[in-house]
């Protein structure tokens, strides 16, 4: 039978020379992980790794999409273990100076895994965690839609976000809770290539679960294309494809180890009479090639699906294409290879055969292939991205209240009242999983509308919430899913970097539910996603909820996880300035500060609570201090809130968040008994726990005594004992006694909670002011 191939596929494309750049691409790829193995010394005598055989398997398919298909707007997410090959390949363009390629795994070279922020190549998505470079494409796809829909798009047909990953990826879960949320629907312009290998990291995967794949991927909307056949297997009689279809996992992965009559005799172990027959007549060599030539090795099999994504324009699609881990290399189909290196005889073996003079040659450019090279070099090349926006966001919107009120509902209030500055409101753009309103969005929605790329009727209206969905809504609304929360607000946070477009995003989710979505939060802030995260409510505040809805180790997620500024003011008016300087610092983009506090990169962790507060101590502070003292110390990190004039012995208590009206109280009961007891409120034990960490480091570094941090010393001028109180583990803010070189008494939350009212369970975790002045007077006794 003769092939059908789609011509428009590989319209101006020369095969010979792509199948020589593909080849060039396989040796570059396996030559530094090589490299790196066999040439550097480590001098700690552990294995670099690298992944050859998992590099070797994307080869055609990422050969065929960087010089016949991309275009200078699409990105594109690389598998983990293909970042050699992506590396082959910016080298292959002159995008990659010829010094990394011995730097695999190397300090200040080549990276593991594809890195935005660490490799010296234009990387497009991190990869490494598996399942979330597969779903980063998605989300930077909705992203590009919203941007469109408010900015208007520039080209007849939006850039594609392309995706590559290893089908045991598709055993992650983050991966289906992606493709099933309703923000990710109709994304026509997204491609997943599935790396269909049938390996994991261990073995051969016994079942081909490929039936049970196209259905999930159908079921949530997607356009499903298999890769399976190449030209001669597509040409071949239908009882060997049949007979290949019906064979295990484990016993085709075999036939890539042998060859002669050994690969015909286990090719043919328990097949059909008329297999046999069908290829009787095929020396041993032809009959090796033919069933080996599965569609994810064939360049015009992998153009032609990718065309057939292209003609799909409502929906995204996912290739499936089938591949042999180590395909070209000796170790091909191996159960073993995953991790497995070519020896030195394997190198030099297959150096001969690619007739190479030079291990790092890239192509003369007067030959086909190094014109080649030029012209796509060129075709994918992109103008500078703009990371930063020409508006100022206000030091501060003024909020002020006379009556007792917690930081939940100020967050929703500022919003508000930063939405009606005509210049910066558009920039802002909100996000939730299904919490909106009970995280007090609802304000902003009302004003902004819900983002939908089509205006959809509300068949019941809200008099208090108005959820008008449209293409100019600004707030996005997701399922219940806080992985695909922070994932949105990682691609919404490379706004300017991806499409040239930057954003204010801000996003909202319970609390105790950030430990959910904390590997892609991790994620986002690694690629340098700049975005603002409310968690709220925080601790037991939410007290009658149980201890399911409590939490206590996210401060301790917010005050080490790098990239992020973990703030958790009491006070509706610190709030307002520590979100707007938040706010213009993501703004004014990367390395810049708008204020006196050091540049800071990354996203903002603000943990509220639903707990109204008396403002008067704010004030009272304020009166004593003046606004800018005031402001400055907040933003740095704490200020004294209250300063006591007791003649005797004295204390620091210092707190940060809903438990600020407990401390006041053991104050004056401790002041009652002689004590001076003065207190503060750490507004980000953060920043001031980063302060206290660079006079410590330049210390180190310079062998000098180090000097105490500004931010403490003008929050703590007195170095009294000290007792921490904190709605978290008590461990987040007992570093302050070593930092002030004082005895220190940790307060805090360290056991699962249970439902009860506030009082109840503070008491339950020794927060009442009884308990406070008994650890002031512990503290003392140190």
């Amino acid at each position: 039978m003769s092939v059908e191939v789609d011509e428009s596929a590989i319209a101006g494309v020369d095969l010979d020379v792509l199948d020589e750049i593909q080849r060039r691409v396989l040796w570059l790829a396996v030559r530094i992980v090589d490299a790196a193995n066999r040439e550097r010394r480590t001098g700690d005598g552990i294995k670099v790794g690298g992944h050859q055989a998992s590099s070797a398997s994307l080869v055609t398919a990422m050969t065929a999409l960087w010089f016949a298909y991309l275009r200078a707007e699409d990105r594109v997410s690389v598998k983990p273990h293909a970042s050699p090959v992506f590396h082959a390949i910016k080298y292959l363009l002159g995008d990659l100076d010829r010094s990394y390629l011995t730097t695999l795994r190397a300090r200040g070279g080549l990276q593991s895994y594809p890195s935005r922020t660490k490799d010296p190549d234009d990387v497009d998505f991190s990869t490494g965690s598996v399942g979330l470079g597969a779903a980063a494409p998605l989300f930077a796809a909705a992203v590009r839609r919203y941007v469109d829909a408010h900015w208007g798009g520039d080209r007849p047909r939006p850039p594609r976000f392309v995706a590559l990953l290893g089908d045991a990826e598709l055993d992650e879960g983050n991966v289906w809770e992606a493709i099933a949320d309703p923000a990710t629907q109709g994304l026509g312009n997204v491609m997943w290539l599935v790396d269909f290998n049938r390996q994991s990291l261990d073995r051969v995967v016994p079942g081909v679960r490929i039936a049970q794949w196209r259905g999930q991927f159908e079921a949530a909307g997607w356009h499903v294309v298999e890769v399976k056949y190449g030209r001669r297997l597509r040409e071949a009689p239908a009882s060997v494809r049949g007979w290949i279809d019906l064979m295990s996992n484990e016993q085709y992965q075999a036939l890539f180890g042998l060859t002669g009559p050994k690969l015909r005799e286990v090719f043919l172990d328990g097949a059909p009479a008329e297999v046999g027959e069908a290829v009787a007549g095929l020396p041993d060599d032809e009959l090796a090639r033919l069933v080996q030539d599965l569609g994810g090795h064939d360049l015009v099999a992998m153009l032609e699906a990718y065309a057939q994504c292209d003609a799909v324009t409502d929906r995204p699609s996912v290739v499936f294409a089938y591949t042999v881990k180590g395909h070209g290399l000796p170790i091909a189909g191996n159960p073993r290879n995953h991790s497995a290196l070519l020896t030195a005889e394997q190198i030099a073996t297959l150096r001969d055969g690619m007739g190479l003079s030079g291990d790092w040659d890239r192509f003369d450019p007067a030959t086909p292939a190094g014109i080649l090279c030029n012209q796509r070099r060129e075709a994918l090349r992109r103008p500078p991205a703009s990371v930063a926006l020409d508006v100022t966001v206000p030091t501060a919107t003024g909020l002020r209240t006379t009556r007792p009120v917690s930081t939940q509902d100020s967050f929703g209030k500022i919003l508000v009242d930063l939405s009606r500055d005509e210049r910066l409101a558009p920039y802002l753009v909100t996000t939730a999983p299904d919490v909106a309103t009970s995280t007090n969005l609802a304000g902003f929605i009302n004003r902004m509308g819900v983002f939908a790329p089509a205006e959809q009727r509300a068949w019941s209206p809200d008099p208090l919430l108005r959820w008008t969905e449209g293409p100019q809504g600004q707030h996005i609304e997701l399922g219940i899913s806080e992985m695909n929360l922070f994932l949105l607000l990682g691609q919404l946070g490379l706004s300017g970097d991806l499409h040239g477009r930057p954003l204010l995003p801000v996003g909202t989710v319970y609390d105790p539910f950030v430990c959910r979505g904390l590997d892609a939060f991790i994620y986002g802030v690694y690629s340098g996603a700049r975005f603002v995260v409310a968690g709220t409510p925080s601790g037991v505040s939410l007290a009658p909820e149980g201890g399911a809805h409590q939490s206590s180790i996210t401060a301790s997620i917010g005050l080490e996880l790098p990239n992020v500024t973990y703030v958790e003011p009491a006070f509706a008016t610190a709030l307002d300035w520590l979100l707007c300087d938040a706010l213009g610092r993501i703004a004014a983009g990367p390395g810049e500060t708008p204020t006196a506090v050091p540049a800071e990169e990354g996203a903002y962790y603000f943990r509220l609570t639903t707990r109204p507060l008396d403002q008067t101590p704010f004030e009272e502070a304020r009166a004593r201090l003046g606004d800018a003292v005031l402001r400055r110390q907040v933003l740095a990190g704490a200020y004294p809130l209250r300063e006591s004039d007791v003649a005797g012995p004295s204390v620091t208590l210092a707190a940060t968040g809903a438990v600020l009206p407990e401390v006041l109280a053991a104050a004056r009961e401790l002041e009652e008994e002689g004590v001076a007891a003065n207190v503060v409120d750490v507004t980000s034990p953060d920043r001031l726990y980063s302060a206290w960490r660079r006079t410590l480091r330049q210390g180190v570094r310079t062998a000098t005594t180090p000097s105490q941090a500004g931010a403490l010393r003008a929050a703590f001028p007195n170095r009294t004992p000290i007792v921490t109180v904190h709605d978290a583990a008590s461990h987040a803010m007992a570093w302050l006694g070593s930092a002030l070189g004082v005895p220190c008494v940790p307060l805090g939350v360290d056991d699962f909670g249970q439902s009860g009212s506030i009082p109840e369970l503070y008491e339950l975790h020794d927060l009442l002011p009884g308990s406070i002045v008994n650890a002031a007077l512990a503290a003392l006794s140190l």
